[in-house]
């Protein structure tokens, strides 16, 4: 089972990614968005799989209702998952679990906490290293769905 870092801790990653083809079982799985949409209901084994070329403003109303939403950065210099998640949590008010799969790494992971994910699925980085990245920086200038800035902090 693959690893994950999931609220600063390593665990297992329980979910399945299907693809449009595949058919949808009672299993822990992240379905593509068109997939998703199509879904009468939607339990707490069916989360959400996003790329980063899709419009997310149809799930303005209908992210609530995904226990994870899964998006996916095809290459490292790849930033639209950084704007999707943003909207979520700011916009659109998304409170469950956001998770950033596909080709991420450790320098990126301390802001990805900060636009909103709060798990982390990594293919070729050390999960221990990569947990520790998590706390490198500790003040921050910008605004972000994770802190205020420093300037409002006074």
């Amino acid at each position: 089972m693959p690893k994950l870092i999931k609220d600063g801790l390593i665990t297992e990653d329980n979910w399945r990614q299907l693809s449009n083809e595949d058919s949808v079982s009672d299993q822990a799985e992240l379905l593509p968005l068109a997939l998703w949409l199509e879904q009468d209901s939607i339990d707490a084994n069916t989360g959400l799989w996003l790329t980063g070329d899709e419009d997310i403003a149809a799930l303005q109303e209908k992210c609530h209702r995904a226990p994870l939403i899964a998006i996916e950065f095809p290459a490292f210099m790849d930033g639209r998952g950084f704007s999707a998640a943003y909207l979520l949590r700011e916009r659109f008010g998304y409170k469950g679990e956001l998770r950033a799969i596909g080709h991420i790494i450790r320098d990126q992971l301390c802001y990805l906490a900060r636009v909103g994910f709060s798990s982390f699925s990594l293919s070729s980085e050390d999960p221990e290293e990569a947990v520790a990245s998590l706390s490198d920086l500790t003040e921050f200038y910008q605004a972000s769905a994770d802190t205020q800035p420093l300037f409002r902090r006074r």
